[in-house]
């Protein structure tokens, strides 16, 4: 699939992704991308912000992408569990990148541990999961075990701290080459 003939939906996560962070560049440069909008950013609802993403699905006129970051997997992962056999079948792959433990009860903000715990069914759609070996959000092990249940392929991003502009991903041009592959194997 061609990215042009795709409704690429970003799912930004907590406090969002600012316009250094590797998905608002990517958004630039997409011109079927637009962001999942949350009336606040700095105290996630879950409920909010899966009904927030369920509604852009619901709006896509194509095949739907969905490009999570951080507490973004989170929310695609449990807004899948409430959506009906049409609207997940509008979807057609996620790529999902170090989404955090929210089954850790260490993990900071606390609040964030609402969106736990991860769901362990598979996904009904074809997914990358890119983790890194030191996330101070979630460890590696945990992001495979993450893989695993949802049926994921899963990329091993090796020491990349959280995949965001403050490690050093701004533009992240390794990701962008892994999802283009990703969108060739995605089929309309």
């Amino acid at each position: 699939m061609k990215i042009a003939e795709a409704d690429i939906i970003m799912v930004p996560g907590y406090t969002n992704s600012g316009p250094d962070h590797w998905q608002s560049r990517w958004e630039g440069k997409f011109k079927t991308a637009r962001r999942v909008s949350q009336d606040d950013w700095h105290k996630p609802v879950v409920e909010d912000w899966t009904t927030n993403l369920i509604k852009c699905v619901d709006e896509a006129v194509d095949p739907v992408i969905l490009i999570a970051h951080s507490l973004g997997v989170q929310v695609v992962v449990q807004s899948v569990l409430q959506m009906s056999k049409a609207q997940t079948s509008k979807i057609k792959g996620g790529f999902l990148v170090a989404p955090p433990d929210v089954e850790n009860p260490s993990i900071k903000p606390k609040h964030l541990m609402t969106f736990g715990p991860y769901p362990r069914d598979p996904l009904p759609f074809p997914s990358i999961l890119v983790g890194s070996e030191d996330d101070q959000f979630c460890d590696i092990d945990t992001a495979g075990d993450m893989a695993n249940a949802w049926g994921s392929l899963f990329v091993n991003a090796r020491e990349s701290g959280h995949i965001n502009a403050k490690s050093g991903h701004g533009p992240w041009p390794d990701g962008l080459m892994v999802f283009a592959n990703f969108m060739k194997d995605i089929k309309a």
